[in-house]
């Protein structure tokens, strides 16, 4: 969800959501998970074009223990608002200075706002965030767009690969609903296997339904988890890694209001930590890997203060020690020191994003470079991430691209 709603995108605008309160509790810890136990639980596209970008560069020195050359980052926007861009951007980035060079346009997608790669870097994957929503498939080699296929929903918003390659999840926001489609040998993606709407719990407080915002594969391979804003529920499926159904397995309920929006894993794979976005606040979880069960620990502070903020993304360093959250409104990156083996975050403090609205962060592959793509200043900004004591230091001026909602680096 768009905290800072963008204009009408094919017939529909995604809802605002205000108000926001002061998070607490600036350490916060959640018990052991469980010891293992039984379950529980409940057409083609058309062929792209090329169009030129201008460049934007950002230069300083960092140890040479990072791969040389450009490296490809992948810039996801939207097509239909005011000030959007014509499709994927195109961009390469300097592994060692953080230095970003535009190399322009792939059209014939609408409204990629976000993508993700097969695991094997052959296939790009992109959200067509729209009222008839779909998912679409690029092969990298050539830059062809192979396929799109509705996801059977409206206004898909995330996307992922399922670690096997075979199968692509995704959310869609406005219908409150995952979906399943596999992937073939090509890259191409076949026709959906499942589709779930999210009907229990009710809508939390403030809301009008159910609003899927992610949906990924938890490291233990055989669940994939669904974080819905609307219900304040983080939803865990077993994936049938042969048919492409899902099986509910378990509930996690955050507090009402809360506004779940995106969860990710601690490396160890027994904690992840849970950004709320309506009431502006963290959350350690436990996960048990044999059930799939997760529970959602206390809220904790962003570091934004009194002022309006929607966290957005958080990430984890691959090492487990640090993680980093994005903040909308407060328009920061809090540093967070990971401790007691994943089960406790501890706010450090927090760095300006050098943009407006940081929508989506991501690392790149080895962990140096941390990019924030920031909605409202259609800007890209790059930072140094520091191996030792993860702080952050930016990578000179911010790259410009049209209403950057999302940077995939490779």
């Amino acid at each position: 969800m768009d905290g800072g709603a963008r204009a009408a995108r094919g017939g529909w605008s995604r809802r605002r959501f205000v108000g926001a309160v002061a998070g607490v509790a600036a350490v916060a810890a959640v018990p052991a998970p469980a010891r293992p136990g039984p379950e529980s639980g409940p057409g083609s596209g058309p062929a792209p074009s090329v169009t030129a970008a201008p460049e934007a560069s950002a230069r300083t020195r960092e140890p040479a223990d990072r791969p040389s050359g450009p490296r490809p980052l992948y810039l996801g926007t939207y097509t239909s608002v005011e000030g959007g861009g014509a499709g994927i951007g195109l961009a390469v980035y300097d592994p060692v200075t953080g230095a970003v060079t535009g190399r322009g346009t792939l059209t014939g997608v609408a409204d990629p706002s976000y993508l993700a790669a097969h695991p094997n870097g052959r296939t790009l994957y992109a959200v067509d965030e729209r009222q008839d929503g779909g998912v679409t498939a690029v092969r990298l080699a050539d830059r062809k767009v192979l396929n799109t296929r509705g996801t059977g929903g409206a206004g898909p918003c995330h996307l992922s690969v399922h670690p096997g390659g075979r199968w692509l999840l995704s959310a869609n926001y406005q219908s409150g609903s995952v979906a399943v489609h596999p992937i073939d040998g090509s890259g191409a993606l076949g026709e959906r296997t499942d589709l779930v709407t999210h009907s229990s719990p009710p809508p939390g407080p403030g809301q009008q339904g159910p609003h899927a915002h992610q949906f990924v594969t938890a490291p233990d391979g055989g669940h994939v988890l669904a974080v819905d804003l609307g219900t304040d529920t983080v939803y865990t499926y077993r994936l049938d890694t042969r048919t492409g159904r899902l099986t509910e397995v378990s509930q996690a309920h955050t507090r009402p209001g809360a506004g779940p929006r995106h969860l990710t894993f601690h490396p160890g794979g027994r904690y992840a930590y849970l950004a709320n976005e309506v009431d502006d606040t963290v959350a350690v979880c436990a996960y048990d890997p044999r059930t799939g069960r997760l529970t959602v620990g206390e809220p904790q502070s962003t570091g934004s203060g009194p002022g309006t903020n929607y966290p957005a993304q958080i990430l984890v360093t691959a090492d487990g020690r640090f993680a980093y959250l994005a903040n909308r409104g407060h328009n920061s990156l809090a540093r967070y020191a990971v401790e007691a083996g994943g089960s406790r975050l501890r706010l450090l403090d927090t760095v300006p994003v050098a943009g407006d609205f940081p929508r989506q962060i991501a690392f790149s592959p080895d962990g140096g470079l941390l990019f924030a793509a920031n909605q409202k200043s259609s800007t890209v900004s790059v930072f140094h991430v520091d191996r030792v004591n993860g702080a952050l230091r930016l990578a000179g001026e911010p790259f410009a691209s049209p209403v950057a909602v999302c940077a995939l680096p490779l």
